[in-house]
């Protein structure tokens, strides 16, 4: 989608489909509001772990903070589908909403990896890993996924000479058709590095831990179940949201390769409603990522009751009708 300025505009080569933007749109607004509470609901029970020094904790926090920068761009997105793919808010938001899609998709691919390697060394090889999973290995660690993954697009962005990414025809944003040869081809690289390397190591990790679960004899049979069942629900959701994305994007660069800018795009109009679809259920991630891990964890669960109890506790004690009940009770019991 991050494509270069073509001599054909997007109105010559692809006619947008009104009903596949107001689609993409309710799939937009149901991911910011879902995924704005989720994060925000969540974002407590995570920092408590933190708190008590859990490696997962730095990971999940990593996660949100990268699923709330994207989220709070949706609202453009929203705006621009709203205004039939017209970007009138000027380069540097549109700019920025395009870096903020791209990083948080592949900064949550590369920490939902790094999660999986961590429980699976943490299961399988609990005695040898031991010295080496500690917190600031973690931090380290989802650092260096941040500034490898946005150095990398910014790199892409100065290479490729997207120095304005409106489209001067149109005023569309990141939606300019057909693909040329440079991107076709970091597309190709992206789909392998960015999707299929990662999703063959989190199915081995979750393979392997199962199977160490299986064979161990101090796991009850309903947590043998649970491990099973979140081993296929992180593989189904990740799945889910972000291979529709990448392999329509790779059928579309090798298309591109076959036939040509000229004659791709024909291609590209017949992929346009399957392709915005792709991008809908890429952005659930941001909604999926605070609930998958968090929840699954009993830990983390207790976490979010105890933080839930607190609230209400202090909402309790800030009320005055409360608050004269609660001094009455302590008076009496003096």
């Amino acid at each position: 989608m991050m494509n270069s300025t073509f001599n054909a505009s997007n109105s010559t080569c692809v006619v947008m489909n009104p009903s596949a933007g107001h689609l993409l749109m309710s799939i937009y607004i149901i991911a910011f509001v879902l995924g704005l509470l989720f994060s925000l609901v969540t974002i407590g029970p995570i920092i408590q772990q933190i708190c008590r020094k859990n490696i997962l904790g730095i990971y999940l926090l990593s996660l949100s903070v990268s699923d709330l920068l994207y989220i709070l761009t949706m609202p453009l997105w929203i705006y621009y589908l709203s205004n039939n793919h017209k970007w009138t808010l000027g380069q540097g938001l549109c700019s920025m909403a395009g870096f903020f899609y791209y990083s948080n998709q592949y900064i949550s691919i590369f920490i939902l990896c790094c999660i999986s390697i961590d429980r699976c060394l943490a299961i399988t090889f609990p005695l040898r890993v031991q010295a080496f999973r500690r917190q600031r290995y973690a931090w380290i660690i989802s650092g260096l996924v941040y500034v490898s993954v946005m150095a990398l697009h910014c790199l892409v962005l100065y290479l490729d000479k997207l120095e304005d990414p409106l489209d001067d025809n149109d005023q569309s944003c990141y939606e300019t058709f057909p693909m040329t040869e440079r991107i076709a081809m970091f597309n190709l690289i992206r789909v392998g590095v960015g999707f299929f390397i990662p999703l063959v190591i989190i199915t081995i990790c979750y393979r392997l831990i199962s199977n160490k679960v299986q064979q161990s004899t101090g796991v009850d049979m309903q947590g043998k179940r649970k491990v099973r069942l979140l081993s296929i629900g992180v593989i189904g959701i990740f799945s889910f949201c972000f291979a529709p994305y990448h392999i329509l994007l790779m059928i579309r660069s090798i298309i591109f390769f076959s036939v040509g800018e000229q004659q791709s795009c024909v291609f590209e109009q017949a992929m346009y409603l399957p392709f915005t679809c792709s991008l809908g259920l890429s952005s659930l991630n941001s909604m999926v990522d605070p609930v998958l891990y968090v929840l699954a964890s009993n830990g983390a669960r207790e976490d979010m009751r105890l933080f839930c109890w607190k609230n209400k506790q202090r909402q309790m004690r800030g009320s005055p009708l409360v608050g004269s009940k609660w001094k009455t009770r302590v008076t009496n019991l003096s």
